[in-house]
């Protein structure tokens, strides 16, 4: 699910008892070893002969080396069952044969102890309490075979026996439970290493594909940790490998000085700051910090404590602060345009017929300019209702493709038809055949829009407006309204597609706004550029609204020529 292997998430044998199963079988090889050496010991210093307990024995040690050479998995399954015959049947049955061959005062009952403790620590609770019940009736067949060959006493043999087993029952029911506690423990440990690295995994997605910066600093300002938005806004590429100190680069001063503080008054803190790199504008950034392992911090072997930065581009903030405001401002225009629109009819209407029983020359001049300024709120109210108008059509828009060419002329024609004496352009196609995807009258409003807006500014020279489409071997195609107006001032360009900016007192500011959105809604994008275009005067300077189309997998014609079209 968050990139971690399916083998995470599969139950493994824990590793401690692969361990204790490897250590029991190294265990038995050592006791199996060490009875050989004392009975061939002590047959040679006793000069006594019992070849069938050191056979025993050398059988013993051949079956323990062969299963710990074999076992290279973890234990068997710790369920009663045949599994378990080369391990504790083995012992049982060695144990077992050397204490019937022996001869003399030696006691193996003691090495019973072993493959007790191994059911009890690997097995389930019925194989320990099985094995020990095992135990206990050899060692109470033992008395009885004792009392048939020796006689004496056998009510403390049968005790003693009892006794014995008793033991080993309490031990291997508390070897068991400590075992079990031990599993439990285990589960929950990998758990919790699985939760951990899902949450690592977790984390470092969210970090990674956060828009505001992080860095991960530590008491060195050694940026630890650092995501590509808090790169981006520290240099970008010309940054050096993770790890790196903070304090190497004298614009990231603020920076340091704030984790420092941060340090200093175990709390977090909140800033703006300016980064001033050497050729480059200042970049304004809005710092919150946080501490980790606080509550630590107090202990004298306290974890490692780490800064987390969050970074905010002021810019950005500022830029989704004054959307908002626009956002309210053209709800409450549209209210307010709604609202007046009624009697500003009923002013045009009165004004009208007032119009008509004048007649003094000056009477008919203001009659006039009430109807000029009436016709012209109307307009301001019309488009500032045209907002929500283009919203609705925008979210109810079909998708749809449209002749470049043909569109672009179509709608050349018919704005200048209105006025052809002083609507008058270059107008060159390029694109050919080419589809795009628009709607065709979404297409003719920005059109229209981009047109109506060069024709304020464009001089008086026939090649002072020109429109332009192209389409590339690639598949971008563009639709380009050029017109030879004065530069902009930088601060009417930083807004030129916000609502309600303009930088004339008759405009309404929606124009370009509509544009944007109209584009933004078929996958297109307008941006403005200043350049120069060869005319009859040479090169001339101006104002050029470029549309970049979304790449269409339809081709084009064969290219032709472009039509060029002086009106």
């Amino acid at each position: 699910m968050y990139g971690l292997p399916a083998s995470s998430f599969m139950p493994t044998v824990d590793a401690p008892f692969v361990r204790m199963w490897r250590g029991f079988l190294t265990g038995r090889v050592m006791v199996a070893f060490a009875l050989v050496v004392l009975q061939g010991a002590g047959q040679i210093m006793n000069q006594a002969t019992e070849p069938a307990v050191l056979a025993v024995c050398l059988v013993y040690l051949v079956a323990t080396a062969l299963l710990r050479g074999l076992a290279r998995r973890g234990p068997p399954s710790p369920s009663a069952g045949p599994q378990w015959l080369p391990s504790i049947g083995v012992d049982l049955v060695a144990i077992t044969a050397l204490q019937l061959l022996h001869v003399g005062s030696m006691n193996y009952t003691p090495l019973f102890g072993l493959p007790i403790l191994m059911a009890a620590v690997l097995g389930t609770l019925t194989l320990a309490l099985g094995t020990t019940a095992a135990v206990t009736l050899l060692l109470l067949a033992w008395a009885w075979w004792l009392g048939t060959r020796a006689g004496g006493d056998d009510a403390q043999r049968y005790l003693q026996s009892a006794l014995t087993g008793t033991g080993y029952f309490i031990l291997s029911y508390l070897t068991h439970q400590l075992a079990t506690r031990l599993t439990r423990e285990q589960e929950l440990a990998q758990q919790s290493r699985i939760a951990a690295r899902v949450q690592t995994q977790v984390s470092a997605l969210v970090i990674q594909n956060l828009t505001d910066g992080v860095l991960v600093v530590d008491e060195n300002d050694v940026v630890r940790i650092a995501n590509p938005a808090g790169l981006q806004l520290l240099g970008g590429d010309t940054l050096p490998e993770l790890p790196f100190t903070l304090a190497s680069e004298p614009a990231w001063q603020p920076l340091v000085l704030l984790a420092q503080r941060s340090f200093r008054r175990e709390q977090p803190l909140t800033a703006d700051v300016d980064l001033l790199r050497p050729g480059k504008s200042p970049m304004g950034l809005h710092v919150r910090t946080w501490l980790t392992s606080m509550q630590e911090a107090a202990k004298p072997s306290r974890a490692e404590r780490l800064c987390v930065m969050f970074l905010h581009d002021l810019r950005e903030m500022e830029a989704r602060l004054r959307t908002e405001k626009l956002a309210a401002m053209g709800r409450m225009s549209a209210a307010v345009a709604h609202e007046i629109r009624n009697p500003l009819a009923a002013i045009v209407q009165a004004n009208a017929l007032l119009e008509e029983d004048l007649q003094d020359p000056g009477h008919l001049r203001l009659a006039r300019m009430v109807r000029q300024n009436a016709d012209r709120l109307a307009r301001i109210a019309e488009e500032v209702l045209d907002i929500a108008r283009v919203q609705h059509q925008i979210s109810h828009a079909p998708a749809a493709t449209v002749p470049l060419d043909e569109t672009v002329a179509q709608v050349w024609s018919d704005w200048q038809a209105q006025n052809p004496c002083e609507r008058r352009a270059v107008v060159m196609l390029g694109a050919g055949a080419t589809q795009v995807e628009f709607d065709a009258e979404h297409l003719r409003r920005v059109l229209v829009n981009l047109l109506d807006n060069a024709l304020r500014y464009m001089g008086q020279a026939p090649d002072s407006l020109s429109i332009t489409t192209r389409a590339t071997a690639g598949g971008q195609v563009s639709l380009q309204v050029w017109s030879d107006g004065a530069p902009m001032d930088k601060s009417v360009e930083r807004h030129l597609f916000e609502p309600f900016f303009s930088s004339e007192s008759r405009s309404s500011g929606l124009g370009l706004y509509i544009c944007r959105e109209l584009c933004q809604r078929h996958g297109a994008s307008i941006s403005y550029q200043r350049l120069h275009h060869t005319t009859l005067r040479g090169e001339t300077g101006g104002n050029a609204f470029t549309v970049s189309f979304r790449r269409t997998t339809r081709p084009a014609d064969t290219a032709t020529l472009f039509d060029t079209i002086v009106v």
